[in-house]
């Protein structure tokens, strides 16, 4: 009675699991998923949990990773708009934004559907990268002058044009990020490159020679200006003071005609008092003027 009251049990537990797994299915967190009905999608899941269904063959459940998704496009050698051959490489990140809309453009299972995805989203990406590189002259690429430089615009071309592109096809792809990874050049471009990288480095060189003899001409030309009005103000203003004592002169001269050698005394006292102002002790020799004035005087008094 006991083993048959336990075969019941089993047997029960194992009518509900296998019911479980006809009639219920689970979505994870990272998981997006698309109830199909007779190979039409009716229902998108983007919430984690359980859910029921129908079994096969009426509904069957597709799962896929929401995550995003990244990849690297291999080398495209491309022209500019300048007909230079540039080579570049380009990394993409995306996610399914509408699971209903995926699994009909991709059908299988997600280990198939996701690497067709990236195979269809490879070759407009290419596609898309060469065609706005034939819009740009090398120089937006490899410049010298880091602020002549496009990367920014040239990504944001090429992600409108894929995500244009995917809209029009209705993929239910969404581009999450997308930026250029790396940039070469055939080794003849590699050596014109270089030939005018140089050139213009030696052009800004030039440039910055003759700015700086300009302004040292500039400089040069202002000092020999400032030091030539010096000069002229000095000259003037000797002229005038040499013109004020002609003129003073002029003006005692009669007097000392009529009287020479009293003139010639007074200058004499004039000259030895302004010598005798610094009240210093001092050490002539009397036969030289205006200190020949001390020679014959009388002896000093006794007291």
């Amino acid at each position: 009675m006991k083993r048959n009251l336990l075969t019941l049990i089993i047997g029960a537990l194992l009518v509900v699991i296998f019911a479980l797994l006809l009639f219920a299915f689970q979505v994870r967190q990272s998981e997006v998923a698309v109830l199909m009905t007779f190979g039409k999608p009716v229902r998108n899941i983007t919430e984690p949990g359980a859910y029921f269904k129908w079994p096969w063959p009426i509904q069957k459940v597709y799962r896929f990773d929401q995550r995003v998704q990244n990849f690297e496009d291999k080398f495209s050698e491309g022209l500019t708009s300048d007909n230079n051959n540039l080579i570049a490489t380009v990394y993409v990140g995306w996610r399914i934004s509408d699971a209903a809309v995926f699994v009909p453009k991709f059908p299988g299972d997600a280990d198939v559907s996701m690497p067709n995805a990236q195979r269809q989203l490879e070759g407009m990406l290419r596609s898309s990268a060469l065609a706005v590189m034939g819009k740009h002259p090398l120089s937006d690429f490899v410049n010298s002058n880091p602020q002549d430089l496009k990367f920014d615009a040239v990504e944001q071309e090429i992600n409108s044009s894929v995500q244009a592109r995917l809209q029009a096809n209705n993929y239910g792809i969404k581009i999450e990020f997308l930026g250029i990874k790396k940039l070469a050049l055939p080794d003849n471009v590699t050596t014109a490159v270089f030939d005018r990288m140089k050139s213009e480095r030696q052009v800004l060189i030039s440039k910055a020679q003759y700015e700086g003899e300009a302004e040292a001409q500039n400089i040069k030309s202002a000092a020999d200006r400032q030091a030539a009005e010096t000069v002229a103000n000095a000259d003037a203003a000797a002229t005038r003071i040499r013109g004020a004592g002609e003129a003073e002169a002029a003006k005692t001269l009669p007097v000392f005609q009529q009287n020479p050698e009293l003139a010639n005394f007074l200058l004499r006292v004039d000259a030895l008092k302004q010598s005798l102002n610094s009240r210093a002790t001092l050490i002539f020799d009397e036969r030289t003027p205006p200190f020949d004035l001390f020679r014959n005087l009388p002896a000093n008094p006794q007291p």
